[in-house]
């Protein structure tokens, strides 16, 4: 069972001396939540959907809804709730393509959806049937991407092909109050023309279905930098979209939404691990890729932003060198191969904050070997990400022992 402990300091840094624990500690920065949320809110030309499954925590989503934040897209009824329980007049779209057909009844009948998603003609039925045929429903039909270059390419799992989109468009623009496209370029998509690509595959469709859209949804895949990657600002990609929406002659009509889910929370929360052993260029830390850090393992192999805390009044200067971390439980791939770049005379017993796991950081974690105990603080400091790009060095140089 996690423990909660909520405390209110200035740093990171603060919270983590006076504690002195021996376990992991998620601090939240409020502030930068909803910075990011206004930062979406006020540039983008349309509605913003916050990707709930990125990260929902109730705090989170409160944060998000004081930038301004007021659309939610769920994939679950668990979301769905989750939202509702925060804020009761929120607008939320189902966007998973594939749902249960009790969740469709639940989401229409008991919490007010009326926008959906669906890459099939399956799916087209099974919404009509739960809903008994509801006059005022929005289906969006999701068309699969060609596969790209972002670190999660989503083009593997769902959507219709162009003439199987443009047959389902037809098909529920004669049973729906409004229709729509949604696609997704893939998550920490860090080229913006690759939604130029989407919205000119998504023209094509249009062309052959010969259907006015209401809405059109450039999804997610937003996103943020992290210790070796520093991707072109937001306003890049929405210039991208702007210029591909443009050459589509949309209907006055037509609304445009988005999904970011990382570009909104990753920067809102930072998690404060311990080390407990150093071996060379090996540290052990208390938590790992069954806890916070899963997109730091194998899989994915994120290079999170870091710094250290010393113990006490405690400094350490040494030159910056390559360390990899191993997690707490036993399973030997419980291992983050960084590089993660701190100081060479860092000690056991010292902490190290790891930035930008408010994306998919607790939401992914594991009770796995009982190491699921979290500590919470709000603190209201600069996050990691901020300092960790004025020191990097050269991959090539840095060599671990």
């Amino acid at each position: 069972m996690s423990v909660m402990q909520k405390i209110a300091r200035r740093s990171a840094a603060d919270v983590v001396r006076e504690l002195d624990a021996d376990v992991p500690l998620i601090c939240l920065r409020p502030e930068e939540l909803r910075k990011k949320a206004r930062a979406f809110v006020e540039s983008f030309p349309g509605d913003v959907l916050y990707a709930v499954k990125c990260n929902p925590d109730a705090e989170v989503l409160k944060h998000l809804g004081e930038g301004g934040v007021t659309h939610f897209d769920a994939a679950s009824m668990t979301e769905i709730r989750q939202v509702r329980s925060v804020f009761p007049d929120a607008v939320i779209h189902f966007m998973h393509p594939i749902k249960a057909r009790s969740a469709i009844r639940s989401a229409y009948f008991e919490h007010g959806v009326r926008d959906f998603v669906l890459d099939s003609f399956a799916e087209l039925n099974k919404i009509l049937a739960e809903t008994k045929n509801a006059a005022d429903l929005v289906l969006v039909v999701r068309l699969a991407m060609p596969k790209g270059q972002a670190v999660y390419d989503l083009s593997g799992k769902f959507g219709a092909a162009p003439n199987d989109a443009a047959a389902l468009l037809k098909a529920c623009a004669k049973v729906a109050a409004k229709v729509g496209i949604s696609f997704h370029v893939g998550s920490q998509c860090v080229d913006p023309a690759a939604y130029e690509r989407a919205l000119d595959l998504t023209g094509q469709v249009l062309e052959q279905s010969g259907v006015a859209l209401d809405v059109l949804d450039v999804g997610g895949g937003f996103p943020v930098a992290y210790a070796d990657v520093v991707p072109p600002p937001l306003s890049h990609f929405f210039a991208a979209i702007a210029r591909g929406v443009a050459k589509l002659d949309l209907p006055a009509q037509c609304r445009l939404w988005c999904e970011p889910g990382r570009a909104l929370v990753a920067e809102g929360q930072s998690v404060v691990v311990q080390v407990q052993a150093k071996k060379g260029g090996a540290l052990y830390i208390n938590d790992g890729v069954y806890g916070t850090l899963s997109d730091a393992g194998a899989a994915v192999g994120l290079r999170f932003p870091v710094r250290v805390i010393a113990q006490g009044a405690a400094r350490r200067q040494g030159r910056l060198r390559a360390f990899e971390f191993f997690g707490p439980t036993c399973d030997s791939a419980d291992r983050m191969r960084g590089p993660f770049l701190l100081p060479s005379d860092i000690q056991v017993g010292d902490w190290i904050e790891i930035g930008q796991v408010g994306a998919y950081g607790r939401v992914l974690s594991t009770g796995f070997n009982g190491f699921d105990e979290i500590l919470r603080a709000t603190v209201d400091d600069r996050p990691p990400v901020e300092e960790v790009g004025a020191v990097l060095v050269p991959l090539k140089s840095v060599r671990a022992a």
